[in-house]
Protein backbone atom coordinates (compact mmCIF):
# COMPACT_ATOMS: atom_id res chain seq x y z
CA UNK A 1 0.00 0.00 0.00
CA UNK A 2 1.37 3.45 -0.91
CA UNK A 3 0.54 6.36 1.21
CA UNK A 4 1.16 9.91 -0.47
CA UNK A 5 0.68 13.53 0.88
CA UNK A 6 -1.47 15.66 -0.86
CA UNK A 7 -0.70 19.48 -0.54
CA UNK A 8 -4.10 21.31 0.23
CA UNK A 9 -3.23 24.04 -2.58
CA UNK A 10 -3.21 20.85 -5.39
CA UNK A 11 -6.45 19.80 -3.75
CA UNK A 12 -8.09 23.23 -3.99
CA UNK A 13 -6.32 23.55 -7.74
CA UNK A 14 -8.39 20.45 -8.56
CA UNK A 15 -11.10 21.41 -7.32
CA UNK A 16 -10.85 25.04 -9.06
CA UNK A 17 -10.19 22.91 -12.24
CA UNK A 18 -13.10 20.50 -12.05
CA UNK A 19 -15.12 23.34 -11.33
CA UNK A 20 -14.25 25.05 -14.05
CA UNK A 21 -14.76 22.19 -16.72
CA UNK A 22 -18.28 21.98 -14.97
CA UNK A 23 -18.97 25.67 -15.67
CA UNK A 24 -17.36 25.67 -19.30
CA UNK A 25 -19.62 22.76 -20.14
CA UNK A 26 -22.94 24.29 -18.84
CA UNK A 27 -22.34 27.55 -20.35
CA UNK A 28 -21.54 25.15 -23.91
CA UNK A 29 -24.35 22.86 -23.51
CA UNK A 30 -26.40 26.20 -22.81
CA UNK A 31 -25.56 27.67 -26.14
CA UNK A 32 -25.79 24.89 -28.34
CA UNK A 33 -29.69 23.76 -26.78
CA UNK A 34 -30.33 27.77 -27.77
CA UNK A 35 -29.28 26.90 -31.43
CA UNK A 36 -30.69 23.53 -32.35
CA UNK A 37 -34.02 24.88 -30.29
CA UNK A 38 -33.95 28.05 -32.89
CA UNK A 39 -32.91 25.92 -36.00
CA UNK A 40 -36.06 23.35 -35.13
CA UNK A 41 -38.32 26.18 -34.72
CA UNK A 42 -37.19 27.75 -38.00
CA UNK A 43 -37.41 24.92 -39.39
CA UNK A 44 -40.86 24.06 -38.48
CA UNK A 45 -41.76 27.94 -39.37
CA UNK A 46 -42.44 28.05 -35.22
CA UNK A 47 -42.38 32.00 -33.58
CA UNK A 48 -41.68 32.19 -29.99
CA UNK A 49 -43.24 35.13 -30.07
CA UNK A 50 -46.45 34.58 -31.68
CA UNK A 51 -49.16 35.77 -29.35
CA UNK A 52 -47.16 38.04 -26.79
CA UNK A 53 -48.36 42.03 -26.66
CA UNK A 54 -46.18 44.22 -27.54
CA UNK A 55 -45.83 47.43 -26.35
CA UNK A 56 -45.60 50.78 -28.38
CA UNK A 57 -42.24 52.83 -28.66
CA UNK A 58 -41.93 55.69 -26.33
CA UNK A 59 -41.25 58.50 -28.49
CA UNK A 60 -40.12 62.09 -26.25
CA UNK A 61 -40.07 64.99 -28.50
Amino acid sequence: MFLAYIDPSVMSYTVQAIAGVAIASGVLFGVLWRKVKRGANKALRRDDNAGKEVEADIIRK
